[in-house]
């Protein structure tokens, strides 16, 4: 059975930090590229970050670039989110996901397969 466990989430002050964890059991984890996918009240989920199977390779996007950083180990089938500086804005249900493949980037957005498992989520909320 595969699941996805996420831990980490709670409530932080503004300019706090957090580090999210997912572990990952019932799939060879270090075939897939893992993605952080946060889904703020009212709004539709959106990628955050990603990495590559091997973890060379990240993706941010804008709005967390040099805050957040992505980092995997395949020999302990984890994926981590290490956020720093959290604004309000960051407020949202965070989520692990796997994909088969990296997207693909062409006229300034990226072009995602489709997710094949996800995790239940970890509520990160940024308030004073």
């Amino acid at each position: 059975e595969v699941q996805l466990g996420e831990s980490g989430g709670g409530l932080v002050q503004p300019g706090g930090s957090l580090r999210l964890s997912c572990f990952a059991s019932g799939f060879t984890f270090g075939r897939f590229v893992m993605v952080w996918v946060r889904q703020a009240p009212r709004k539709r989920p959106d990628w955050v970050a990603l990495i590559n199977s091997g973890g060379a390779t990240t993706y941010y996007k804008d709005s967390v670039k040099g805050r957040f950083t992505i980092s995997r180990d395949n020999a302990e089938n984890t994926v981590y989110l290490q956020m720093n500086n959290l604004t309000p804005d960051d407020t949202a249900v965070y989520y692990c996901a796997t994909l088969k493949e990296l997207p693909t980037y062409s006229s300034g957005r990226y072009y995602f397969p489709e997710y094949d498992y996800w995790g239940q989520g970890t509520q990160v909320t940024v308030s004073s």
